[in-house]
């Protein structure tokens, strides 16, 4: 299995959309260019060259390296990572918190060409529920992307996922109001006994998206293991995954798998974490201790309130919270709501949304377990500047310089854990993705990927990379000591996990 990767030292990204090349290349599908360099432009199309992609045309107004994916009219759905419009302690902290713009015009363009006038593309997301999807495509300039591909000629939309929006204070939802949702429609899939949540032990305490935890216990019980999906991820012909690389407090990293949380429609429908500790089954926290038993008791205590008394229940709900943190510590220092490397519950959501959007039919129904008939799919990692740290939103910037690609979402951030400096054996959400039986989502073993990159210390098989090459990615603090494959760091003013 071919990962490639592409670093650029320094590269940044550039200001201005719609963030057209520097420079016009013989199979440019547009005319227009800008005078200064684009080197997200140049590094995207190295990408693609590296993996090898209709090689005997690369130079020539012929090269079409999507075109093994992509036919002429079809519709392709381009997903990055939209998560929120504002980073909690820098104003221009979205660049390393979403998929930069600039990452998103190189990729249509080559969609672009290989649809050949007929077709679109459609990018779509589920941003977290308190966000706003118009500031996020401001922040991002996406509307001016949309209005120039539009002025072109090419069939391009831009869709919000989500069947609601909340305004939260405090983590705590404060008011809630419908969206007008996915123009396709959404699909209820149940997978079932093949769902990694038959049989688990957290039935009945997992928590979701919401603090009315009712809903989500419907979804995920017995032999009932729902989701709500985007019509428009289910019915496109080609996916393309956009993630951007980072650090996560509950799955250990954001990378391709971690994003289709954002095809969801209806994240109550989504375990996070499962209420208690690992003595009782649960990974809400890391130990049972009287502050925690007193913590989570009185936040079930505190929901309860927040839901009977719609008008002043959710002000009593997110003072006492606030109370609660000043004295227990804050979530920034202190491992609470599955935030650690123990949580068993986030990564079987991840890889349960992963495999029914691969084998998912627009009917619920799944298709035959065979590589085969997986849906067309391609994943290109932004990792030019990216996050580490208390991610996915608290995060800090590191400039990694790096775009990783591949067909093949768990080959692609096993990848990308590497060069992070991270294990992917201490990361279940990439571990487990080997290990599936059933709707498998990759048919390789780790030992079989081979990197191809313009870095010589990275190219060969995964197992040979020097670990002195690799980034030192700071984890959150609750997987500090547990996945680093070189470089750990402490911090002594952190309440340790386990």
């Amino acid at each position: 299995m071919r990962v490639a990767v592409h670093r650029s030292r320094g590269i940044g990204y550039p200001e201005t959309a719609p963030f057209h090349p520097g420079r016009l290349y013989p199979e440019a599908p547009f005319p227009d260019t800008q005078p200064e360099p684009n080197r997200v432009y140049d590094s995207v199309r190295e990408l693609l060259h590296l993996q090898n992609l209709d090689p005997n045309n690369f130079g020539t107004d012929k090269w079409n390296p999507l075109g093994s994916l992509i036919n002429p009219g079809m519709t392709v759905l381009i997903k990055p990572n939209l998560i929120k419009e504002n980073h909690p302690r820098d104003p221009e902290g979205w660049r390393y918190m979403m998929t930069h713009g600039s990452v998103i015009r190189a990729v249509c363009d080559y969609a672009a060409i290989a649809l050949c006038g007929r077709g679109r593309i459609v990018l779509a997301d589920a941003p977290q529920t308190d966000s706003s999807f118009d500031k996020i495509t401001r922040v991002l300039q996406l509307d001016k992307l949309r209005n120039y591909y539009n002025s072109v000629g090419l069939g391009f939309e831009l869709r919000d996922l989500r069947k609601f929006e909340w305004e939260s204070r405090d983590d705590v939802i404060v008011s809630r109001r419908n969206l007008a949702g996915d123009p396709e429609g959404y699909i209820r899939f149940d997978l079932g006994e093949r769902s990694l949540f038959y049989n688990h032990s957290g039935e009945g305490r997992y928590y979701g998206a919401d603090y009315d935890t009712s809903e989500i216990s419907e979804h995920h019980r017995g032999d009932t293991h729902e989701y709500v999906i985007s019509g428009t991820a289910i019915k496109c012909d080609v996916f393309i995954n956009l993630p951007k690389m980072k650090t996560h407090k509950k799955a250990g990293v954001t990378l391709s798998l971690k994003n289709l949380v954002g095809i969801n429609g209806d994240k109550n429908y989504l375990p996070h974490y499962t209420e208690g500790t690992p003595d009782s089954g649960g990974d809400q926290f890391p130990s049972d201790s009287l502050k925690r038993s007193l913590e989570g008791g009185g936040l079930k205590i505190l929901r309860k309130i927040a839901l009977s008394l719609p008008l002043v229940g959710p002000a009593i709900y997110r003072n006492a919270k606030k109370i609660g943190q000043g004295a227990l510590g804050k979530t920034s220092s202190v491992v609470r709501s599955g935030n650690w490397y123990g949580n068993d519950t986030t990564w079987r959501m991840c890889l349960d949304l992963n495999r029914i959007l691969l084998y998912g039919n627009p009917d619920s129904s799944f298709r035959e377990d065979s590589p085969d008939n997986r849906k067309k799919y391609l994943t290109i990692v932004d990792g030019i500047v990216a996050g580490d740290g208390d991610g996915p939103i608290d995060v800090d910037p590191l400039e990694a310089d790096t775009l990783i690609m591949g067909t093949d979402p768990v080959c692609v951030d096993a990848v990308c854990a590497l060069l992070m400096g991270f294990d992917y054996r201490q990361l279940p959400v990439i571990r487990g993705g080997f290990e599936l039986d059933s709707l498998k989502i990759t048919d390789a073993d780790h030992d079989e990927i081979k990197i191809i990159s313009n870095i010589p210390e990275w190219n060969g098989a995964v197992s040979d990379i020097n670990h002195s090459t690799l980034m030192h990615f700071r984890p959150h603090f609750g997987w500090r000591d547990k996945i680093e494959l070189v470089g750990p760091q402490r911090d002594e003013s952190v309440e340790k996990v386990g």
